[in-house]
């Protein structure tokens, strides 16, 4: 059984669903049109896509979990998922399995620096991974966007000349009108006349660090020094704009590595330790316990929870 937090490239990624569900333009972008179905229960399993995902939800809801929060996203909404963090599909409610459906945009990172808009500058004031990676459409906005779909979906299919070029300008048109959607939101709440939370800012950079190095490194004295901090201030810091300590974020992502490979993968304990940088098997069976309460082992026989 393939570790599934692991880095999915698109192709990957999309062979997660149904072929008749996907229609994609080489290994840059790729639309996914998904009611529910069994491949949703591949996705409870936690991974890791190198890519951009847009997930339109057109009926029902449905709670995805990215790192170590979980959102809701609910009818007439669009979930905004940003490269390296590791995502999954919580358990879909009775209720909303008939109606369930959505809509996902895959795109390369490459693919989606190509396009003519700053979607990072977009949604940054809206949208944040660790604030609220979702934003929603109104009647007129829903309509544009189920328009946009369907007309992506039926070049993808054609076979007309200056297809890339043509979905490429699409999809910038899209994240335009997704950006002034989220500016009329902005706009029909109170304006936020505080300066700028350093605390917050500080935090977000060391949450984009900690995704990428946490496998390798622990100690708050790398990331203060990638953040030209001293360790004693960065956790000041992040104990500011989280109220938790930088430590514990660390470990809690460590944490939840190891959890998704004792649960999702067949990796002896030994080689999980060597990923995970552990000097040797005893410190990383303490480290798991004192943390989760029971052994490696016994986690993975299920004792400790499905979290």
């Amino acid at each position: 059984m393939p570790y599934l937090a692991n880095n999915l490239d698109l192709p990957h990624f999309c062979g997660l669903f149904p072929v008749s569900s996907c229609l994609r333009m080489g290994d840059d972008v790729c639309l996914i049109d998904v009611r529910y179905d069994s491949s949703l229960s591949i996705l409870a399993h936690p991974c890791r896509f190198d890519g951009f995902l847009a997930l339109f939800c057109v009926t029902g809801s449905i709670r995805v979990m990215i790192n170590l929060r979980e959102f809701e996203v609910k009818e007439n909404s669009m979930f905004l998922y940003m490269p390296g963090n590791i995502m999954s599909v919580c358990d879909v409610d009775e209720a909303s399995v008939d109606s369930l459906h959505f809509v996902v945009i895959a795109m390369t990172k490459e693919y989606m620096e190509g396009l003519d808009v700053d979607v990072p500058g977009l949604i940054e004031k809206r949208v944040k991974l660790m604030d609220r990676p979702y934003f929603f459409f109104g009647d007129d906005g829903r309509q544009v966007a189920e328009h946009y779909v369907s007309l992506a979906a039926d070049i993808l299919r054609s076979n007309l000349g200056y297809k890339r070029e043509s979905v490429s300008a699409l999809l910038s048109s899209f994240f335009f009108i997704a950006g002034g959607i989220i500016e009329q939101e902005m706009s029909m709440t109170r304006p936020d006349t505080r300066k700028p939370d350093r605390s917050h800012e500080v935090f977000e950079k060391f949450l984009g660090l900690l995704s990428e190095y946490h496998m390798e490194e622990r100690s708050v004295s790398f990331y203060a020094d990638k953040l030209c901090l001293t360790p004693k201030y960065l956790s000041r810091l992040v104990k500011t704009a989280t109220g938790r300590n930088a430590p514990a974020w660390i470990d809690d992502y460590v944490i939840l590595e190891a959890k998704n490979m004792l649960r999702y993968s067949d990796l002896p304990v030994k080689e999980i330790v060597a990923r995970l940088h552990f000097p040797d098997p005893p410190a990383f069976c303490r480290f798991f316990r004192k943390k989760t309460g029971v052994t490696p082992v016994r986690y993975r026989k299920g004792e400790g929870g499905v979290s």
